[in-house]
């Protein structure tokens, strides 16, 4: 587990989120120095995005267990400072990083100060790839925003 830092998650809880090998490291190496950029794209991502629908295959039961352990990392991630140079990841509401909509909700590359304060990863360079990959999840989370605009109160 300590061998893979500052891989986040961008985005959607669904399909479309992106798991950015582009700025994550295996080993102090830039992953794609590791494993085969064509992989990653092809084979990786799509992995990390029907993970939950794996898990309910597998046990052919909810993935509440996983969900739980996810928030216990979360959890953990918040209250422990994050090491510099990495990250974790969490859906946050926007500040309007990255251009994420002011006040969506999306998962971002986070510092954690460690005692429960936070705060979103600044300058991440993202080449084109994943640029795209983090504009088609966010335009998702803007189409599941728009569908319930009308129940939501301000």
């Amino acid at each position: 587990m300590n061998d893979v830092r500052k891989l986040a998650i961008w985005g959607n809880h669904s399909g479309t989120l992106y798991p950015d090998f582009t700025n994550a490291e295996v080993n102090g190496k830039a992953a794609d120095q590791v494993v085969d950029r064509r992989w990653l794209e092809t084979e990786f991502i799509p992995q990390v995005q029907q993970r939950g629908a794996a898990v309910i295959a597998a046990r052919g039961a909810s993935s509440a267990f996983s969900a739980a352990q996810a928030l216990i990392d979360h959890v953990r991630s918040l209250i422990t400072p994050t090491p510099t140079g990495d990250c974790f990841s969490a859906a946050v509401v926007s500040d309007g990083s990255y251009g994420v909509p002011k006040g969506l909700v999306s998962s971002f590359p986070l510092h954690s100060r460690g005692d429960g304060g936070w705060q979103i990863v600044p300058n991440v360079p993202l080449d084109d790839f994943a640029t795209a990959k983090i504009a088609a999840t966010i335009a998702e989370l803007e189409k599941e925003r728009d569908l319930v605009k009308d129940l939501l109160t301000t």
